[in-house]
């Protein structure tokens, strides 16, 4: 009997801790490569943005991509563009990116993307990627 209260209480526990928090893919949405090309290509208003940092971004980068680097001031690009634009962000892995998605989104962004895996997982689908060297 007093495992079964044992039982029922760690069940209350995990569920009232689970409760409380919201992933990150209510705030903005995590797509693979294939879905994150199709998403981009079907807006009428999208921004594909680029947040690797500059010497990143020179070497190669997605067709039309902005660099926006996720340690710049993001505060001021927020501030600059227009909230009705779909924003779609990548870096390398994912992670930068789906950092700075959840910073537009909870700056009043409604429509967001992170590529998920980042330009590596990008590559391994084999999806054009430009190569051209860029100078600053």
């Amino acid at each position: 009997m007093k495992s079964y209260y044992i039982l029922i209480g760690l069940i209350l526990l995990l569920s009232s801790t689970s409760r409380g928090q919201v992933p990150d893919s209510i705030k903005f949405k995590s797509l693979p490569p294939a879905e994150f090309l199709e998403a981009y290509q079907n807006s009428y208003k999208a921004v594909l943005i680029d947040v690797r940092e500059f010497f990143e971004y020179k070497k190669s980068r997605l067709k039309d991509a902005v660099n926006l680097p996720s340690f710049g001031n993001l505060d001021v690009a927020a501030d600059t563009i227009n909230k009705s634009k779909e924003l779609f962000f990548y870096c390398t892995s994912g992670f930068r990116s789906k950092r700075v998605a959840k910073f537009f989104y909870d700056k009043g962004f409604p429509n967001v993307y992170s590529l998920d895996g980042g330009i590596t997982a990008w590559r391994k689908e084999k999806l054009p990627v430009e190569k051209k060297k860029l100078k600053r």
